[in-house]
């Protein structure tokens, strides 16, 4: 069972900046993608990023591209989203997810675990 637990957000102003992290613990040898969603209330999640975590690759949603960037750690098990540039309507839960098959993907069905989520809110 992998668990996945998500750092980092908070509040700011229109056009700053904020990161976040994804640790992963337990059988984390079994990830092969880590990505980022983002939901608000009444909305279906929305892809941000993905990363392989051994080869490195991204991939980006087209609402965020050239504005975030998501990295890896593999030393700690972690995943970074900076987030520069950020606008209101960034604003929403961000949740990491965990897949345990090649392939960059999009689609949250396709994510085998879940963290807990973390709220970021831009203020205007």
């Amino acid at each position: 069972q992998v668990q996945l637990v998500e750092s980092g957000g908070g509040l700011v102003q229109a056009g700053g900046s904020l990161r976040l992290s994804c640790a992963a613990s337990a059988r984390t040898f079994s990830i092969y993608v880590m990505g980022w969603f983002r939901q608000v209330p009444g909305k279906e999640r929305e892809f941000v990023a993905a990363i392989s975590r051994y080869s490195g690759s991204t991939y980006y949603g087209d609402s965020v591209k050239g504005r975030f960037t998501v990295s890896r750690d593999n030393g700690k098990n972690a995943v970074n989203l900076q987030m520069n540039s950020l606008k209101p309507e960034d604003t929403a839960v961000y949740y990491c997810g965990a897949r345990l098959q090649y392939g960059l993907s999009q689609r949250q069905s396709e994510y085998d675990y879940w963290g807990q989520g973390t709220q970021v809110t831009v203020s205007s």
